[in-house]
Formats: structure tokens, sequence, C-alpha cells
């Protein structure tokens, strides 16, 4: 009876998909203050992919295409807005705050190598805790969105913030961003050039607040 009680647990595997909710951080003591970015100013662009269909999974994620950071880190994300105009560029928002509902599709729908372009959910990501941001420039003449050395979401190696290929310019501007952003407390993902951690995001509990519940 040992021996078998010894063999189930060693071919036991947790069922991800049986959690009912986000995990709890007992380091996350401060109350969740949730800003609609485009409400602190409204030259902030949004081109919120998982409310559409051009996304890595091909299919609407969100009902709105809406984004939020928590007060501070959007008040330091406006403050890298501004500073960018200077260069002659906006900040053109791809994602922030992310239910952690989002967070558990995302990874029941993928696997092998593209589950290092998600978050695990039985950890919470950064999204959850509405401190990260998934952004790029957009160009003030033409309103347009520029050019990166990868694209959003692209799960190769152009994605990493230190890679050499790509045109200079594609490069400077990508480490433009990275400047400007970390001047203002955000640091990059080691994986994706597009998407930034707020300096206090281990306070922020992971939540699964669904947009429809924060005030328009």
């Amino acid at each position: 009876m040992r021996q078998l009680l010894v063999l189930a647990l060693l071919f036991f595997v947790p069922d991800l998909s049986a959690q009912q909710g986000p995990p709890k951080d007992p380091g996350a003591t401060r109350t969740p203050d949730l800003v609609e970015l485009v409400k602190l100013d409204s030259t902030i662009k949004l081109d919120i992919r998982y409310a559409g269909t051009n996304n890595f999974l091909g299919k609407p994620v969100y009902k709105e295409a809406r984004a939020f950071l928590q007060r501070p880190a959007a008040e330091s994300l406006l403050r890298a807005h501004r500073a960018l105009k200077t260069h002659g560029y906006g900040l053109l928002i791809h994602d922030g705050y992310r239910p952690w509902a989002i967070t558990k599709l995302f990874w029941d729908m993928t696997s092998g190598k593209q589950r290092e372009f998600v978050a695990d959910p039985s950890q919470g990501s950064k999204h959850n805790r509405g401190c990260a941001v998934d952004l790029t420039l957009y160009e003030l003449a033409t309103g347009k969105a520029v050019q990166m050395p990868g694209d959003y979401d692209e799960m190769t190696e152009r994605s990493s913030p230190d890679y050499t290929g790509g045109t200079a310019e594609q490069r400077a501007r990508r480490d433009l961003l990275r400047k400007v952003m970390e001047a203002e407390g955000f640091t990059v993902e080691p994986n994706e050039w597009w998407h930034y951690n707020y300096q206090d995001w281990r306070l922020y509990p992971i939540i699964d607040i669904p947009f429809s519940a924060i005030e328009k």
C-alpha cells in the first residue's frame, strides 16, 4: 500500500484548470486604485489587441477596449508620455491591467515554447496587479505606430529588448522607449521589448476585476 501511495504522489500532476481564483499574496498590502489611462491624457493612444482578433490567439478576449494601471504607475506613465513629445513621439498602449481570468485563459490555450511569453496563473502576473503595461510609440506628426525590431506579441528572438537585428532606426526607437520608461520607475521584461513593469508591483494584490466593473 505504501509503495502504491508513493507512486501515486510521483505521478500526480496538479490540475491548474481547477484553480478557482487568483492566488493570494500576503505581502501585497496596497489597496488597488486603477486609473483609466486615456482619462489622464487624451493624446495617449490605444490599440487594445485583446479586444479584437489581431493577437496571438486570433480572437477577442476583452469585451471593452480599455486600459488601466494603478494610480502611481499611471502617473509615471503620463510623465513618460509627455517626455517623449520632445522627440516627436507619444505612447500607444496595447494592454495594461489584465484580469486574472484572462491570464488563466492564455495559459490554458498555449503550450511548449509559447508559455515563455505568458504568465503562470498559479503565480499571477504583474498585469494582474495593474502594474504592467504593453506599449509602443506612435509618431505625433502622423498618428501612426512606429516600426520596432519585432512586432508586438511576436514569440521569437526579435522580441528581446537587446535584439541586435532590425534597422538602426528601429533599435533607436526601441531604446528611446526603454530609456524614457526606466527614468519613470519602469523596467522592461527580459524577453518582451513592449512590456514594462512598475517598480511597486509587489505591493499590489493579484486581482480579477472585469473592465465592466471599473467606472467609466
